[in-house]
């Protein structure tokens, strides 16, 4: 993964450039000179961080004229190193301050703080891999476009989690189903020790032409909902699926769900309550 430098001008987008690389699992920190670019490669590859965006602007003029050299020294440990630069109209710029009512860096008057800035990092733009002009972007559309720069767009996760209710939902969940109108393994003395991870469990759970039709319909809804939740942006999204005690129906359900749904990346977390029922 490249180690990102994310600069530009002042309400072009940085803080949703940011926000998006976060959420693709990056480390980020903001307004970092160029003579601590080295510093925190460093630090972070030391702490086993292989996702690092930082961004430097105006805020950090004082220090810009190190940029050169930083960039240079850091260019030649990492060939992976790449530089975003963002910029807009000085008409859209104004508009988007005036709904905002922040200060510009450079505290004039703010068409003369635009053209001043674009001046002061002229620098950092000259060495930009990538220029996105963000003029007629909206900030969905800004983030679309990092993410398939960076070719990050399919990096989703669907996670998914068994629970019982009488143990409680998960509250770290986006959604909560309810399989507890399946068939109970509970009620076989045979299988009642015994988990849905095991093939005659499942098949005890998914017995009948109904509950084929139930877990077709989870299903379904399940990829309806992560797939939207892709669709705008997110990078994640975790389903809790629970029945009574987390042992038999949820967990096969949830086992046969990581099967069915592998091309979202599906990650089987935990399957919580299984182990506490199962003794």
């Amino acid at each position: 993964m490249p180690f990102i430098v994310v600069s530009g001008l002042s309400g072009s987008g940085k803080s949703t450039v940011l926000r998006t690389l976060e959420d693709a699992g990056f480390f980020t920190t903001d307004n970092l000179p160029p003579e601590l670019w080295g510093a925190m490669h460093d630090l972070a590859t030391a702490r086993g961080l292989t996702r690092i965006a930082i961004s430097t602007d105006a805020r950090t003029r004082d220090f810009l004229g190190a940029l050169e050299s930083s960039h240079l020294r850091l260019s030649r440990r990492r060939e992976d190193l790449r530089v975003l630069f963002l910029e807009a109209t000085a008409g859209v710029l104004l508009k988007r301050y005036n709904l905002t009512r922040r200060e510009h860096p450079l505290g004039d008057t703010l068409l003369v703080d635009f053209a001043r800035e674009r001046e002061l990092l002229a620098p950092l733009r000259a060495i930009a891999d990538s220029v996105i002009d963000t003029t007629d972007l909206s900030a969905k559309e800004l983030s679309e476009r990092v993410l398939r720069l960076f070719r990050l767009e399919h990096d989703f996760h669907l996670r998914l989690v068994s629970f019982g209710f009488k143990h409680s939902p998960p509250r770290d969940v986006d959604l909560v189903l309810d399989v507890r109108t399946l068939p109970n393994p509970f009620y076989d003395p045979a299988l009642r020790p015994r988990t849905g991870l095991e093939k005659d469990v499942a098949d005890y759970v998914f017995q009948n032409e109904d509950a084929e039709k139930f877990y077709s319909e989870v299903r379904g809804f399940v990829r309806t909902a992560a797939e939207r939740a892709r669709a705008n942006g997110r990078h994640s999204y975790t389903v809790g699926i629970g029945c009574t005690g987390g042992q038999h129906r949820a967990v096969a359900v949830t086992d046969r769900l990581a099967g069915d749904l592998k091309d979202l990346n599906v990650d089987v977390t935990d399957h919580r309550d299984m182990q506490l029922e199962a003794h």
